[in-house]
């Protein structure tokens, strides 16, 4: 369920930011949080790892003792080790919506799942099912393990996935495989974004939908450097160039950086200035299972053309 703090619709002006909860799905769900920790269940696997925005007491101790698989690792580090209780497979299946994502234990804390973005591949879904054009065009930048490419592909569109990890798109490759999805018309990009993009600008190539997810550092394939205060503002001029004039929509996500939604917001109707459209900011968040209590996850801006009116 989200549960905006004001209207996602019409014109947003800074004073006017947004937090969207989710509560997650069926196969994944936020069972606690507290002490610099969250507790989560991943199909039927269940994790414990940091999470420094958790500031509050645990509540459920007996709980946290059940958890498959706990990480640690230094602070501010995102990578580390995880401990297992009993057997953990190298894999394992969770279902969302229609599509099939494989988890597993990674070096950097992740599951190869980020959940709290749900909401945004729901608004996603929902605008590519009002565009009026007959294969909608996605292009999903640091893609990682490809849950909105697969969900975007299982919708009927036409993505383009690109991500500077082999690893990873082989990741998001096996997803694929497992949603059934092998015959889905999907590109797959092993490529530093900036330059992905900057070459789609030059070649005149538009997409009906620019997903941007970029961490707040990374290098490319051939050692390219990532850093997002510095180069988010020239790829979002780019993915603005790279936006259909109609039937188009863009979403901006950025996690864990000392930055606000209102700094979000404004590079991104910077780099749109002149475009007819609405803009949406805030936060994201994902709310414990008993409701009680929500987890902050990240910053995003998202844009829409008038003719989607969503």
């Amino acid at each position: 369920m989200n549960r905006p703090s004001t209207s996602e619709t019409g014109p947003l002006r800074p004073r006017g930011l947004l937090l969207i909860e989710s509560e997650g799905f069926s196969d994944y769900r936020l069972l606690d949080s507290g002490g610099g920790r969250k507790l989560e269940r991943f199909g039927r696997i269940v994790v414990d790892r940091p999470e420094p925005q958790a500031m509050w007491q645990r509540r459920d101790a007996e709980q946290w003792e059940k958890a498959d698989a706990v990480f640690s690792g230094e602070e501010d580090e995102e990578s580390g080790k995880w401990r297992s209780r009993g057997q953990i497979p190298e894999s394992w299946p969770v279902r969302l919506k229609e599509v099939t994502l494989l988890c597993r234990l990674s070096a950097f804390r992740h599951m190869g799942l980020f959940p709290e973005q749900l909401p945004h591949w729901e608004w996603m879904l929902a605008g590519l099912s009002r565009m009026r054009v007959e294969r909608p065009r996605v292009l999903n930048l640091f893609a990682y393990t490809g849950a909105a490419s697969m969900l975007a592909a299982r919708a009927g569109a036409e993505v383009t996935h690109v991500d500077a990890s082999k690893k990873a798109i082989g990741w998001a490759k096996e997803n694929q495989g497992a949603s059934s999805l092998q015959d889905a018309p999907v590109r797959w990009i092993l490529e530093d974004a900036r330059k992905f993009v900057q070459r789609e600008v030059r070649r005149g190539k538009t997409y009906n939908v620019v997903l941007v997810d970029p961490p707040k550092f990374g290098r490319g394939p051939n050692g390219e450097v990532w850093e997002l205060f510095e180069h988010l503002p020239g790829l979002m001029r780019d993915c603005a160039t790279l936006l259909e004039k109609s039937n188009s929509m863009l979403v901006l996500t950025a996690y864990a950086i000392r930055a606000s939604a209102l700094a979000v917001d404004q590079v991104t109707r910077e780099a749109l200035a002149g475009r007819a459209g609405t803009f949406a900011s805030g936060e994201l968040a994902i709310r414990e299972e008993d409701g009680q209590r929500a987890v902050p996850t990240s910053l995003f801006t998202r844009w829409w053309s008038d003719d989607l009116a969503l």
